[in-house]
């Protein structure tokens, strides 16, 4: 037996900071499902709760990793995770409609743990009111400002386009968003279709959409949207490797042709799910290509999107009444 190795102060008092407090976390997630038919109450009753579940620590941890991100509480995940779980339980049998109601109330809180708390409501208003859930999602994409709301908004998207492969629509429209969270957003909701086990493996139509759509993305110059495009590539080696393998080396041809390093990034940073003999040969292709500071995007997506001229902000639409 291996000895596990000495647990870091930090990540001991992250523990027992959790686990004194997951309880009555869950508890109070179901005392708020009692004010769901009062979205101004529950809004006030759950930013109330979240002040008391704060973790400074935890706060200045994640404006480090996330520079720039907007205001929080400094929730910890499982604690989160606690209060949704609780509140997903008050209201199993509550019809989808003030779910829905409650959610466009919360759009208007300024915490983002508020706005990941919802996303899990939206999850589950799905299957009985998608029309209504998506353009809550969709407003959702557009006020997006952070790498870690975006990736977290990927689930919801994730399972509407299961449900509804239709909706893969919603991720073409948003490549050519001028928007780099929208972007980022196609990349992420792929990468979160292979966690959902069978269902990835056995959809044949999975890896030849997801393929097409990040063959548009890949060249972008903004480094949080090639993050997302290499992890969904990694997501989907895992599915079909040999797709996924056959379209690596594609863009590995065309980032040697054109020396460009955007393209280059991203397939270096996919190859830890291919096979190591298909990996090396890659590398090697690649070897002297390296991203230029200020380089333009050569994606597909955004020649397309140059012909069209300056797309406006989407974020600052107007939102139409939830109806």
């Amino acid at each position: 037996m291996i000895a596990a190795g000495p647990v870091s102060a930090t990540t001991a008092r992250a523990v027992e900071f959790v686990a004194d407090r997951r309880g009555a976390a869950e508890a109070f997630g179901l005392i708020l499902s009692d004010w769901v038919n009062d979205p101004d109450a529950l809004a006030a009753r759950l930013r109330e709760g979240l002040t008391g579940l704060a973790d400074p620590e935890y706060l200045e941890g994640q404006r480090r990793i996330a520079p720039g991100i907007g205001a929080l509480f400094g929730v910890r995940w499982p604690l989160l995770a606690a209060v949704q779980r609780g509140f997903r339980r008050g209201t199993h049998r509550a019809r989808p409609t003030p779910l829905l109601f409650v959610a466009d109330r919360l759009f208007r809180e300024p915490e983002l743990e508020v706005r990941w708390f919802l996303f899990d409501v939206l999850g589950h208003t799905l299957e009985a009111e998608p029309e209504r859930t998506w353009q809550l999602l969709r407003r959702a994409a557009r006020e997006a400002g952070d790498w870690i709301t975006v990736d977290s908004l990927a689930y919801p998207y994730r399972d509407g386009i299961r449900r509804e492969p239709y909706r893969w629509a919603e991720l073409e429209q948003l490549v050519y968003s001028p928007s780099r969270w929208e972007r980022r957003l196609v990349g992420s909701t792929i990468a979160t279709m292979s966690h959902v086990g069978r269902h990835a493996a056995h959809d044949p139509d999975l890896a030849p959409r997801a393929l097409g759509l990040l063959g548009l993305l890949i060249g972008d110059a903004e480094p949080d949207v090639q993050k997302a495009i290499s992890w969904a590539y990694r997501s989907l080696a895992q599915v079909d490797p040999a797709a996924t393998s056959a379209a690596l080396k594609t863009q590995t041809e065309l980032a040697v042709e054109a020396a460009d390093g955007h393209r280059a990034w991203v397939i270096r940073d996919a190859l830890s799910k291919l096979d190591s003999a298909t990996a090396d040969r890659i590398r090697d292709r690649l070897a002297g290509i390296r991203k230029r500071p200020g380089a333009p995007s050569t994606s597909r997506a955004s020649e397309a999107s140059a012909l069209f001229g300056e797309l406006p902000d989407p974020s600052i639409h107007p939102d139409p009444p939830l109806t």
